[in-house]
């Protein structure tokens, strides 16, 4: 994953097409200690996930990832006051959809699959169905919010789309700080 601080308008990206912001009219600066960041807070989830002995930092893992992305997401914000917010919007939601949402229609559908073939109970089918709805819309944090449900309280395994709080978090923050600027 290459991160970049981008602050004005730059050519537009050869494989996207989206015009890029960059330091410069075509340049990007590389961070590399972001970088390093970012896969050691992967590393600490990945060991906690499998159970590596004498890993317990698997969530200080992802509050340092959400640091750095808020980090690199405010940069960007507050760069594209000066060079027109809502075309920066509206990249940085189309790159976002570009990235997530095919992985998420596949774990999504694939949960789904699973679910109606090992949930028995007709009330699991609809709490899973309702969790993908949620997940597909970016309200999961406030769905399993209202459920009562603690991302670290039981098994994660009885909640199989509970890990995307996070783009609903993600996707809340911003809303937010689009009024703030």
């Amino acid at each position: 994953m290459v991160v970049a601080l981008k602050t004005h308008p730059g050519p537009p990206d050869p494989e996207s097409g989206i015009r890029a912001r960059s330091r410069g009219p075509s340049e990007t600066k590389y961070r590399p200690d972001i970088d390093g960041l970012r896969a050691v807070a992967v590393l600490a989830v990945v060991l906690y996930h499998v159970g590596a002995t004498g890993v317990s930092g698997g969530f200080v893992g992802v509050d340092v990832f959400f640091v750095i992305s808020g980090f690199l997401i405010t940069s960007n914000l507050l760069a594209a006051r000066d060079v027109g917010l809502r075309p920066m919007l509206v990249d940085f939601y189309a790159r976002r959809a570009r990235r997530i949402l095919p992985s998420l229609v596949v774990v999504t559908c694939t949960t789904l699959i699973i679910g109606r073939v090992f949930l028995l109970a007709n009330g699991e089918q609809q709490d899973l169905a309702k969790s993908a709805i949620a997940a597909a819309l970016f309200v999961s944090n406030i769905f399993f919010f209202q459920l009562g449900k603690d991302y670290f309280a039981g098994p994660a395994e009885q909640q199989p789309l509970l890990h995307t709080w996070s783009h609903g978090l993600c996707r809340y923050t911003l809303s937010r700080c689009h009024g703030e600027l």
